[in-house]
């Protein structure tokens, strides 16, 4: 088991929840959603603790960076970011009420897996004051340029990516199980799983769309022909799509960067740069899962709801842990505060988003060589 991927062993997961559900194994059913509920408070719990430790010494590690390309890098990189969740936004709401016509239905049985007992884990404080102390602690880090404090919420950050490394990654497909088993159990599965398919395919296809459409930008721009360059970004495409991590992935980045003629100095910079801070094609995927979840709950999200959540993911995940799912761990707490997710909710867009997260990763990775095209290009301007 320990050398299957996160993919499968969730996909385990759900079927074996299912089959449990299913058969209606009472005694099984209600441990794991026993289990699931702790699991749920304890995510919980952790959450503000992983936007502080991300996202404070990422912002404090960008400020103390030196280089004239740095804020259009950043800025570009955010802008793209914003720019894909839009896209997705609207994609969604024209495409997804022809997949999911209505909720989930109740069954005539009414029956309901309880668990056999709750354990509440109270978070230290809610999200937005996570956000709101990750943002002060960042901003004076690279303002006083210290290291005391900067060294410290580096170590702490690795603390919290070994939290979610050996015990939230591991235990997630038990969690998804508990969820699925107790969906199963009143019968509330088949709706779920045949929407999962349909939105895989639409996301895979926004994906697509948007890369191309990046490309086509970076080309008007830099009048470089968009398909050679695409063509050679795809040892990192595929790359991404095995390791799920824009991070593992940048030496091979770095290298089909420099296929398309970009400068040593501008690849080697830019590219693992915006490894930690554009997440166009994760953003995307959060985007298209978040309205089908809710969408399966009979329930809808308008722009005016959803645009400040794209404005958020593109902090909330600077600098996200390097794992499979590391980006929805992020969103987490988002989903519960600007979208109103419950715990339920949460742990079926987990379900959904890391069922494509390879892809989506594909997606961050293959972006960040178009922005390096631009980038190259200023830099090239500048000199002359």
């Amino acid at each position: 088991m320990k050398k299957l991927g996160l993919l499968p062993k969730l996909l385990i997961g759900i079927v074996l929840g299912i089959v449990i559900g299913t058969f209606r194994i009472e005694l099984l059913t209600r441990l794991l959603v026993t289990f699931s509920g702790i699991f749920g408070s304890f995510l919980g719990y952790i959450i503000p603790l992983l936007i502080i430790g991300f996202v404070a010494p990422g912002i404090a590690e960008l400020g103390g960076k030196a280089g004239k390309l740095l804020g259009l890098t950043a800025g570009i990189a955010y802008l793209s970011t914003v720019i894909a969740g839009t896209l997705a936004f609207f994609s969604a709401s024209l495409i997804l009420p022809g997949i999911i016509t209505q909720g989930r239905e109740t069954v005539a049985e009414g029956l309901a897996a309880t668990p056999y007992f709750e354990l509440l884990i109270p978070p230290i404080m809610g999200v937005m004051a996570a956000l709101v102390t990750a943002f002060m602690l960042g901003l004076g880090m690279a303002a006083i340029k210290g290291d005391t404090m900067l060294h410290f919420m580096q170590e702490f950050q690795q603390i919290i990516q070994k939290v979610i490394e050996t015990i939230i990654i591991p235990l997630l497909p038990v969690h998804i199980a508990g969820i699925f088993a107790r969906m199963a159990y009143s019968g509330e599965v088949a709706e779920t799983l045949a929407v999962f398919g349909r939105v895989f395919v639409l996301v895979i296809g926004i994906h697509i769309a948007y890369i191309v459409f990046q490309y086509l930008i970076a080309s008007t721009i830099t009048k470089v022909n968009p398909f050679v360059a695409l063509k050679n970004m795809l040892p990192a495409y595929f790359t991404a799509i095995g390791t799920q991590s824009s991070a593992a992935t940048i030496p091979v980045t770095v290298r089909s960067t420099k296929n398309n003629k970009v400068t040593d100095e501008v690849a080697e910079f830019a590219v693992p740069l915006c490894a930690t801070i554009h997440l166009a094609g994760s953003t995307i995927s959060l985007t298209i899962c978040a309205i089908a979840v809710m969408a399966l709950e009979g329930l809808s999200l308008n722009f005016a709801q959803v645009f400040p959540f794209i404005l958020m993911l593109g902090v909330t995940m600077v600098a996200a842990p390097g794992v499979p799912g590391g980006a929805i761990m992020a969103a987490v707490g988002l989903l519960e505060t600007m979208l109103g997710f419950t715990d339920g909710q949460v742990a079926l867009m987990m379900a959904l988003y890391i069922a494509q997260d390879s892809f989506g990763t594909a997606a961050n990775v293959i972006g960040d060589g178009a922005i390096a095209l631009v980038v190259n290009k200023f830099a090239r301007s500048k000199e002359v």
